[in-house]
């Protein structure tokens, strides 16, 4: 089998790799702020998702309601202190958290064994710790995927939606140039990522944070509930850049002809429309 166009792809991994539905977060947020006696919706813990957890607690706290809530709880506006503290009450709720949705999305182990059989290489990064990272790859790499490189939030200067994460993929792997490289991401500010660090990038709608909802409640829906709550989620990620979405990565085999053809036409990540493959 000829040698892919595609030189690497550079997967994210809750909701796009493992745990469907990206449900650890939340679960680990949730309880943190709840110690300081707050109540985090799971809009709230959602509408950052994807961000280093720090940044993460950083940016739910500079908006009402949880900022109103804080300084109705301690009669002032939160600062640097506190965002430490929570990061340091969410560390290890993450850590439990993550050991519990280890589970590989359905297709992923399968798409890399392709991958690999053409020759792509295969990087990942996460908005988790390393810390937090370490009971998943062992349970990963026991269910058959085992990125070459791991890049994990607080490795890079800056996180997500920086481009700093997926170069530093690309510089450990040693692949370039960056547009004939694959990010995919279920969260908004990993497509951004992707963009900026002149990769394709490609959404994944069903398994992600936009629809939020494990694999069993997911498939629970009734059929048109479903459909309405991935086409939501597709429609963001394709407003946010992405050039293509699709509802997981077992979906992304079937673009892999029409993206090694883009790219050995010269045809640049962006260029073209954004495309729905749901």
């Amino acid at each position: 089998m000829a040698a892919s166009a595609i030189k690497a792809f550079v997967f994210d991994w809750a909701g796009t790799m493992i745990d469907f539905g990206c449900c650890a977060p939340v679960v680990a947020l949730q309880g943190a702020f709840a110690e300081l006696g707050l109540t985090l919706s799971e809009a709230e813990a959602r509408a950052d998702m994807g961000m280093a957890k720090r940044a993460h607690i950083t940016a739910i706290l500079a908006r009402d309601p949880m900022k109103s809530a804080f300084v109705a709880a301690n009669g002032r506006e939160p600062g640097e202190t506190d965002i430490d503290d929570l990061f340091h009450r969410i560390e290890p709720r993450m850590i439990a958290a993550a050991a519990q949705y280890t589970t590989l999305i359905e297709g992923a182990a399968t798409l890399v064994a392709l991958l690999r059989s053409r020759g792509v290489r295969i990087g990942s990064g996460t908005g988790y710790s390393r810390s937090m990272m370490g009971a998943i790859l062992t349970e990963a790499a026991g269910q058959g995927y085992a990125p070459e490189c791991v890049v994990c939030a607080g490795e890079t200067a800056e996180g997500r939606p920086s481009p700093l994460m997926t170069w530093k993929a690309l510089v450990e792997l040693g692949i370039w140039p960056a547009r004939a490289c694959v990010k995919v991401d279920d969260a908004i500010v990993g497509i951004t990522e992707g963009k900026e660090a002149g990769t394709w990038t490609i959404g994944v709608a069903a398994s992600g944070n936009g629809v939020g909802l494990g694999l069993a409640d997911f498939t629970a829906l009734d059929l048109k509930t479903r459909h309405q709550r991935v086409e939501k989620a597709a429609t963001e990620l394709l407003a946010a850049g992405a050039d293509y979405v699709v509802a997981s990565v077992a979906d992304i085999q079937g673009l892999l002809p029409e993206l090694e053809s883009r790219i050995s036409r010269g045809i640049l990540p962006g260029q073209s429309p954004g495309q729905l493959r749901l």
